[in-house]
């Protein structure tokens, strides 16, 4: 049977053209399980017997389990999701404004061995397929609206939990292209953020291949030979290659490049960090997200004081260039970024993990 999650909307249609079946079955079927987030067989009045035939013998509409979900005081949800096959990934709700961005895994594991990064910590796995990715979002979103009904909307997607988005391409894109469908979740486009860590093969397909969605770059650092120490996969695609690629992508009114910077103390935090930064990106249109390091067990690395945060943020920003510190959410519970890893089921709260700024 086929995976019905893994279906575009055109898919869809084109399966339910060959099998002689009515033009608006297609449309029933995903107004059921997307717009209606319906759980049970399709009740849409109109269907024929061969079509809910057809369909029971065609479709496999399995989801993730939520195999553990863990709450913070800030409102952050970590979940645990097991998939099929006994493997399990992390997906988290992120509150802002009465609203929910969802961080979605595109992986088991990750390749990258970012340095910075829990999930590398645990190595490559597989690639997630995309009906286990469109799951992640509606197994969140279900338990959004039965638990917490007066604010249960996911108003953004990012896919910067675990693993590198571009390594599992096909899944991801056409994930995306479900999740901005009309037909289907009707997302806005510009809602959807994909992260990476600068992976060549990936960033070469995206002009021609990937919806109109917003791409981050891990940058982290200026120079090569200080990403290379935070992002090995820096040593293979050098910032001089990748950079290009980046700027070629489309962009609009409300599509944008987001340059992401980790902030590690005593390694990438100095004003010479800061101004080398600035000259990186001053004529590119840049938006900048700086993020202070999230403390996990075992890491190597360490977050700034505040004011050295604070001062180099204005040093960037005397670049002319917008530059954000993303709050710190969902630390309590290693649900923050960089901390994702399921080898060893972090799904403890972490008392021992030092208070995060707001």
């Amino acid at each position: 049977m086929i995976p019905f999650y893994s279906l575009s909307y055109q898919d869809l249609r084109k399966m339910c053209d060959q099998a002689d079946l009515a033009p608006a079955t297609a449309n029933h079927l995903f107004n059921w399980y997307y717009k209606k987030r319906k759980l049970d067989f399709c009740r849409a009045h109109n269907l024929s017997s061969k079509a809910k035939q057809y369909i029971l013998s065609s479709f496999d509409f399995a989801l993730p389990k939520i195999h553990f979900v863990q709450e913070s005081t800030d409102k952050t949800v970590k979940f645990l999701m097991l998939l099929h096959d006994g493997a399990t990934v992390e997906t988290v709700l992120i509150p802002f404004q009465g609203k929910y961005t969802l961080c979605l895994s595109s992986q088991v594991g990750c390749a990258m061995n970012c340095s910075f990064c829990y999930t590398g910590a645990q190595g490559f796995k597989r690639h997630l397929y995309t009906e286990e990715i469109i799951g992640q979002f509606l197994r969140a979103q279900i338990w959004l609206t039965e638990q917490r009904p007066a604010d249960d909307r996911i108003l953004n997607i990012v896919f910067m939990g675990q693993g590198e988005p571009l390594h599992n391409f096909d899944a991801v894109k056409k994930a995306s292209e479900i999740f901005i469908s009309q037909n289907g979740l009707s997302l806005a486009d510009h809602k959807i953020t994909i992260s990476t860590s600068g992976y060549l093969p990936g960033l070469l397909r995206w002009k021609e291949d990937m919806p109109n969605v917003n791409i981050a770059l891990s940058l982290h650092a200026a120079t090569n030979e200080k990403r290379a120490q935070l992002i090995p996969l820096n040593r293979r695609y050098p910032l001089e290659t990748i950079l290009p690629i980046v700027d070629a992508i489309p962009q609009g009114k409300k599509r944008f490049v987001t340059y992401e910077y980790l902030l590690t103390s005593g390694f990438n935090d100095s004003s010479e960090d800061a101004h080398a930064l600035g000259k990186l990106l001053q004529h590119k249109k840049a938006y900048i997200n700086l993020i202070p390091f999230n403390p996990y067990p075992g890491s190597q690395w360490k977050r700034p004081a505040d004011l050295q945060i604070l001062g180099f943020k204005q040093i960037v920003e005397s670049y002319s260039i917008p530059t954000l510190v993303r709050t710190t959410k969902g630390a309590q519970i290693l649900a923050a970024c960089g901390q994702l890893n399921t080898s060893s089921r972090n799904m403890q709260t972490c008392s021992h993990l030092p208070a995060q700024i707001s």
